[in-house]
C-alpha cells in the first residue's frame, strides 16, 4: 500500500519490508535529531492493522499468544507473539484495547496469515477478527512530542513514544498540521540503538523468543495456554537459547553499511573464518555512527572483536550468554 506522503517535498521512497512510506525526506539526520527530541511524526501506514471485537476477545486472545491479556485494562499498550508449535516466532502484535476493540498493529504484509491463524482458533468463542488496514493507518509520535492526537484516535503509548491508529482519510490532513514528517529510517536507527528487535529482520525461521530478549516486554512467563509454551518454559528453566542478540558499533570509515544477512565472524580469523552469526539491522546514527544489530551464537565470547562481511565491529551485550 503506497503512502500519499510520498507526494511531499523531498519523500524518498523505502525499500524492502518499509516499501510503499518514505525512507527519509532529505536529510536523514537532521530527522534523527527531531524524532530524538521529541518533534515530528513517522509515517508507518504501511504496517498492517487488526482488530478484534465481541465479548470473548481478551481471555480468547489470551489463550493465543504469548502475554498475559485477560484482564488488560483500556488503554494499555503491551506486545506479544504468536509461535509455532516449536516455539518459534512467527508474528510480533503491538496491541491496545479501547474498551470495545482490541486493536493490533503488525508487520507489512503479515496480516493475512495472521488473520487466517486467528479464524482458524475462533472455535465457539464470541469474537470477530477483521483486516482494517485498508481502513487506518499507523503513525508514530515519538517520545516527548506534544503533538495532540486526534479525537477519536487510538492511541498506544509505550516508553517509546505513542502510535495511532488514525483513520487512513485523515492521513495528509495530519500530516499538514502535525509535521515536519520522518523517515522510517530515522525509525529504525533509533530503535537498532535501543535494542528493539523486529520480526523478520532479528528473526528466521528458527528463532526463540530468548535469543531477542523478548522474554517478560512480550512473553509473560507466569502463563501457559498458548501454542510453542512448552519450548519457552524449558528454555527458560533448563537450559540456554542457542543464540544470542548483540548490539555492534560499526567501523565508520567504511562507506557501506553490512546488509541483513551479512555473515559475522571473529576479527582474528578474518573474512575466511567461520560464520558465528549473522547481521539482523543496520543503520547510520547520528550520534553513534553505524551500528547494528546481530544475532550471533550463544558461546562467543562477549569481548570479541568481530567483523562484519569486512566492516570491523565491537560488540555490546544485549541478551547474555
Amino acid at each position: 500500500m503506497k503512502s500519499p506522503l510520498l507526494s511531499l517535498p523531498g519523500a524518498v521512497p523505502g525499500e524492502g519490508p518499509d516499501e510503499g512510506v518514505a525512507a527519509h525526506y532529505g536529510d536523514l539526520f537532521r530527522e534523527q535529531r527531531a524524532l530524538a527530541d521529541g518533534t515530528g511524526f513517522v509515517d508507518l501506514s504501511h504496517r498492517g492493522v487488526v482488530t478484534v471485537t465481541g465479548a470473548d476477545r481478551l481471555s480468547w486472545l489470551h489463550l493465543l499468544i504469548t502475554q498475559h491479556v485477560s484482564e488488560l485494562p483500556p488503554g494499555q499498550a503491551t506486545e506479544a507473539l504468536i509461535l509455532s508449535t516449536h516455539g518459534h516466532i512467527e508474528h510480533a502484535l503491538y496491541i491496545v484495547d479501547d474498551g470495545e476493540t482490541t486493536w493490533a498493529h503488525v508487520e507489512p504484509d503479515s496480516q493475512g496469515d495472521l488473520i487466517a491463524y486467528l479464524e482458524s482458533m475462533k472455535f465457539f468463542y464470541r469474537v470477530d477478527i477483521a483486516d482494517r488496514s485498508d481502513d487506518y493507518a499507523v503513525v508514530h509520535l515519538p517520545a516527548g512530542s506534544i503533538t495532540e492526537a486526534p479525537e477519536d484516535t487510538v492511541v498506544r503509548e509505550t516508553p517509546h513514544g505513542r502510535d495511532l491508529f488514525l483513520p487512513r482519510a485523515r492521513l495528509t490532513d495530519f500530516a499538514e498540521a502535525s509535521g515536519p514528517a520522518i523517515g522510517v529510517l530515522a525509525y529504525e536507527a533509533l530503535r537498532v540503538e535501543a535494542h528493539r528487535p523486529r520480526v523478520g529482520l532479528e528473526t528466521d525461521h528458527r528463532t526463540i523468543p530468548h535469543e531477542l530478549g523478548w522474554i517478560g516486554s512480550a512473553v509473560h512467563l507466569q502463563k501457559g495456554c498458548y501454542r510453542g509454551q512448552e519450548t519457552v518454559a524449558r528454555v527458560q528453566n533448563l537450559g540456554k537459547p542457542p543464540r544470542r542478540l548483540v548490539f555492534l558499533h560499526l567501523d565508520g570509515s567504511e562507506v557501506t553499511l553490512p546488509s541483513h544477512g551479512a555473515p559475522i565472524r571473529l576479527a582474528s580469523e578474518g573474512e575466511e573464518g567461520r560464520q558465528l552469526g549473522f547481521i539482523t539491522s543496520s543503520a547510520r546514527h547520528h550520534e553513534l555512527g553505524p551500528i547494528a544489530l546481530a544475532l550471533v551464537k550463544r558461546n562467543v565470547p562477549v569481548d570479541a572483536e568481530l567483523i562484519a562481511d569486512s566492516t570491523a565491529a565491537a560488540q555490546e551485550t544485549v541478551v547474555e550468554p
